[in-house]
């Protein structure tokens, strides 16, 4: 079960950074109007929120950085201009924090996961509960980033 849910994560993942790689940096930093956000913050949010249910609500450290997660967590928006940096940093985590993910589902670090419920209602229970609802949070993001690119592109 473990491998399939971390390939329906991931596949979804490759497909996104490929539908965004023409954009410029300005592109995806643009906010566009109604939105509170921009492309490249919700490409690192998908990561840090991942980071976040997994890990941090099992009460072990985020694979990734403080700082990260501070900049695209629940709760962030962008607050200034993301660059080239960060981008390259958000494409190497896209896979290896799901393959750290399948290191330390196979450690058993997740053992001690607290049960909690979503804004959506949903209660997961263990991190076998989050495999199967990371991939809802993670496809309303790739929609507002489908959205989003129509709207950076338009003239």
């Amino acid at each position: 079960m473990l491998e399939k849910a971390i390939e329906i994560l991931k596949m979804p993942r490759l497909g996104i950074l490929e539908q965004v790689k023409d954009l410029s940096i300005e592109q995806l930093n643009k906010i566009p109007a109604g939105f509170n956000n921009n492309i490249i913050w919700n490409l690192g949010h998908i990561i840090a929120a991942q980071q976040g249910v997994c890990y941090r609500r099992a009460g072990v450290e985020t694979v990734v950085s403080a700082d990260f997660m501070n900049t695209y967590g629940g709760g962030s928006k962008p607050d200034n201009f993301l660059g080239e940096d960060q981008l390259r940093l958000i494409k190497e985590l896209y896979t290896s924090t799901l393959d750290q993910l399948i290191v330390d589902y196979n450690r058993n670090l997740f053992a001690n996961y607290t049960a909690w419920t979503t804004r959506y209602g949903v209660n997961l229970t263990s991190i076998d509960d989050v495999l199967q609802f990371l991939p809802f949070h993670e496809g309303m993001h790739v929609g507002t980033i489908m959205a989003m690119k129509r709207l950076v592109l338009a003239p």
